[in-house]
């Protein structure tokens, strides 16, 4: 999806967030204030507002309307609101982020890790650190809180409808230690409870399986429209013809049988957790 078309690093330093920092900083010359003074406005150090400015930070959306307001800038600076918000995403999937976030039915079947709406902050943080080639620090964190704001859709009005299959070898293994493998299967037990949400667990016993070319999502607009979303090492792809779609459909439908009911994947979560 965000490779088709060739769309825009916005990765931090450059792209737009060099745009939005540069335009900000000509909105305070020209309003006569110093960044100490904009920060006083704003609740924020002059540090800070030099890292926006700079394009070493992601402001986030009250900062951006906030700067607007006290520079005047007549909705120039809330205009470009949303393409800084993606700059918290990698590159690969800014798109499928923005149609997640709009979806009314979401259906996600997850081979090498817990999914990134149902993952705990310390998973979310092990998995990133994890990354290769490294990432810095400052992205880290970036992700991290980009990751945690998508969760929200847990908790959306009006109420999604969720569901995950999830490979039962990736709740065997116990990325980012003991203590936080453990509480991520503690989560995936609190979010189960939600009545939107239903996860399956896809046993490693199974004889048949219909998921061996990996790991994709399944999307349903408020317009009705039907998309999937797929990716593998950073190449992404959205599709939105019928027939792709359905094909996937029909996967993720045969997936569902084979997998264990929610009340059985339940029940294996907890068995995992009595047994380490």
């Amino acid at each position: 999806m965000d490779d088709e078309g060739q769309q825009p690093e916005y990765e931090v330093g450059t792209g737009m967030l060099c745009v939005f920092g540069r335009q900000l900083k000509l909105f305070r010359d020209r309003a006569g204030m110093d960044r100490a003074k904009l920060g006083s406005l704003t609740g924020y150090s002059a540090s800070t507002i030099a890292s926006f400015e700079q394009g070493r930070r992601i402001p986030p959306p009250k900062f951006i309307d906030q700067a607007d307001e006290v520079l005047d800038g007549g909705g120039v600076l809330s205009a470009g609101k949303e393409e800084v918000a993606r700059a918290q995403y990698p590159a690969f999937f800014r798109d499928a982020a923005r149609l997640e976030a709009e979806a009314v039915v979401l259906h996600v079947y997850a081979t090498q890790a817990v999914p990134g709406l149902l993952q705990s902050e310390e998973y979310a943080r092990a998995v990133f650190a994890m990354w290769r080639p490294q990432l810095d620090e400052v992205v880290i964190e970036q992700r991290l809180a980009a990751r945690l704001a998508r969760q929200g859709i847990l908790d959306r009005r009006p109420v999604p409808h969720l569901s995950f299959v999830v490979e039962e070898a990736v709740l065997l293994r116990p990325l980012g230690g003991a203590v936080v493998w453990r509480g991520q299967l503690e989560r995936l037990l609190l979010i189960e409870e939600k009545r939107n949400v239903e996860i399956q667990v896809m046993p490693l016993s199974r004889q048949e399986h219909a998921g061996l070319a990996g790991p994709f999502t399944l999307m349903e607009m408020k317009d009705g429209r039907r998309i999937t979303y797929a990716e593998v090492q950073g190449d992404s792809r959205v599709h939105t013809e019928r027939e792709r779609v359905r094909e996937l459909e029909r996967t993720y439908g045969t997936l569902r049988a084979q997998a264990h009911t929610p009340a059985e994947s339940r029940a294996l979560i907890e068995r995992l957790l009595g047994e380490r």
